[in-house]
């Protein structure tokens, strides 16, 4: 019997990742800080070449723990600077210190990331509707970014929280005919 899956799912890699984690609810800080980081690195990217070094950005992220980040230094930056498993972005790279300063901050004033975060979808995901075409962004997306940017995060543009808010599973956006649209739903 033939699976039917998301479209954008045709690589090993991207099958994989559709399968198991794309749109599943998340609520741990440390994999929501993750995907927020990785997020803002794929910005003119694809999602394939981010994942391809998703690794290689745990490793050099200190498996994105945001009180390591928070406390980069310059050396630890040069260093980042000249890794060739991550995207070598001098904005990216310090976008990453920056967020993981205001991810501190926003863990002090509310407990949790996840529960900042997860207040924006009213605490459930939300169903894209039979007919309704994917969007880039949404007004809750853009909701979400004005509030990061104004909190002091960086590469956390509309597109780039919409895009966020699928992965870690704030809206469902699997196709309505893809198998894992009432698994994760």
């Amino acid at each position: 019997m033939m699976t039917t899956r998301c479209t954008w799912a045709t690589t090993p890699l991207s099958i994989t990742y559709h399968d198991v984690e794309w749109g599943v609810p998340l609520h741990d800080d440390t994999r929501l800080f993750e995907f927020l980081i990785l997020e803002g690195a794929q910005a003119g990217l694809s999602w394939e070449t981010i994942l391809r070094k998703r690794d290689n950005y745990r490793k050099a992220f200190d498996r994105f723990n945001p009180n390591k980040i928070a406390k980069y230094d310059e050396r630890k930056l040069t260093s980042l600077m000249s890794d060739a498993g991550i995207i070598r972005n001098r904005l990216k790279i310090n976008s990453a210190v920056t967020n993981a300063i205001a991810f501190v901050q926003v863990q002090r004033e509310f407990g949790t990331f996840a529960d900042y975060v997860w207040e924006f979808v009213d605490g459930k995901p939300i169903k894209r509707k039979r007919g309704q075409a994917v969007a880039p962004r949404t007004p809750i997306s853009d909701t979400l970014s004005k509030d990061l940017a104004k909190r002091g995060f960086k590469f956390v543009g509309s597109t780039i929280c919409y895009a966020f808010m699928q992965a870690v599973g704030m809206v469902n956006d699997h196709d309505l005919t893809c198998f894992r649209y009432r698994e994760v739903g």
